[in-house]
């Protein structure tokens, strides 16, 4: 495809993995962390693809890879957790995008919740959501899932992900 005299050619690339990564390091995300029960404990992962999908019913969807060592644990679960982290649960957000981390133990504080879902603590908001569908999409997986029931009145302001790094908002 030959690129417009309008385009500047010095930035502008085919399609790759590289590319997409680039564009979306300037896309501000929330940052949410996913957990679920597995056969060898609580599970999780730091997700910043979460999105709303209908509110009636009241389902998400969020998108993990099947290389993630979560993956097992999601792949065979019927609920999982949805947290909306705060500004202040970088560390947080740090463990559960970490490989090999103990992403459980301590300083992080969480509880089992309804449906057996580990249910971090200290979050501006969680949700108990039953998985409905597991959609294959390249090297992931779309999961759709419908809202059970949830709190959504933690204190403070999200977290965001954006340029590679976990950040606040600001006004």
């Amino acid at each position: 495809m030959p690129v417009s005299d309008d385009l500047d050619s010095r930035t502008v690339r085919l399609a790759s993995p590289d590319l997409l990564r680039s564009v979306f390091r300037r896309h501000a995300a929330g940052v949410a962390v996913i957990t679920a029960r597995g056969e060898s404990g609580p599970v999780g992962f730091t997700a910043t693809s979460l999105s709303s999908v209908s509110a009636e019913p009241p389902m998400l969807s969020f998108g993990v890879g099947t290389g993630a060592s979560s993956w097992p644990a999601i792949a065979g679960t019927d609920h999982v957790g949805v947290h909306i982290l705060g500004e202040h649960q970088r560390e947080l957000a740090a463990t559960f995008a970490r490989s090999g981390a103990d992403r459980f133990g301590a300083p992080t504080a969480w509880r089992e919740g309804p449906e057996g879902v580990p249910v971090l603590d200290d979050v501006l908001a969680w949700l108990v959501c039953r998985v409905v569908a597991r959609v294959p999409a390249g090297d992931h997986r779309i999961v759709l899932a419908e809202v059970v029931l949830g709190d959504p009145a933690g204190p403070g302001s999200p977290l965001l992900y954006h340029q590679g790094r976990f950040n606040g908002l600001r006004d």
